[in-house]
């Protein structure tokens, strides 16, 4: 709401407001010695750094340009980290084919390991015959 007031203000009276401003962010400057941001305004910061010219960017912005540059590099290796989703090794076995595998070793008792594999990838589960053999059989 208070974007359109200040697109509808005079020229003067937002020169005053600014001037205003800088002397409240001095004033804070001198008693706070380090500022610490949360992630919801360091997208502000970074867009209205477009917006100031160089020249006036040390007077008016609280951080540097490389903090800015910081802020993203850290944000960018953040949101394309997928260390969390990479685990070592197979995948584990779903319960429901552990739940079929023991279900088909109990009706057919005879059957190995190697029998019960083949019958359930003629039914169309791909795994291999270690997997089968690596489920626990209750009557083993």
């Amino acid at each position: 709401m208070s974007l359109p007031a200040l697109l509808l203000r005079r020229d003067v009276t937002k020169d005053a407001e600014l001037l205003v401003l800088r002397h409240e962010n001095a004033v804070l400057r001198r008693h706070v010695p380090r500022l610490r941001y949360k992630p919801a305004d360091r997208p502000w910061f970074a867009a209205l750094s477009h917006l100031i010219p160089r020249r006036h960017e040390a007077q008016v912005f609280p951080m540097t340009p490389a903090t800015l540059l910081a802020w993203h590099r850290k944000l960018v290796a953040k949101k394309w980290d997928y260390s969390q989703r990479r685990r070592p090794g197979r995948p584990p076995t779903g319960p429901a084919v552990k739940a079929l595998v023991l279900r088909v070793a109990a009706e057919n008792p005879g059957w190995g390991h190697r029998r019960i594999h083949s019958e359930l990838t003629r039914l169309g589960h791909k795994m291999a015959a270690s997997t089968v053999w690596n489920i626990p059989q209750p009557g083993r």
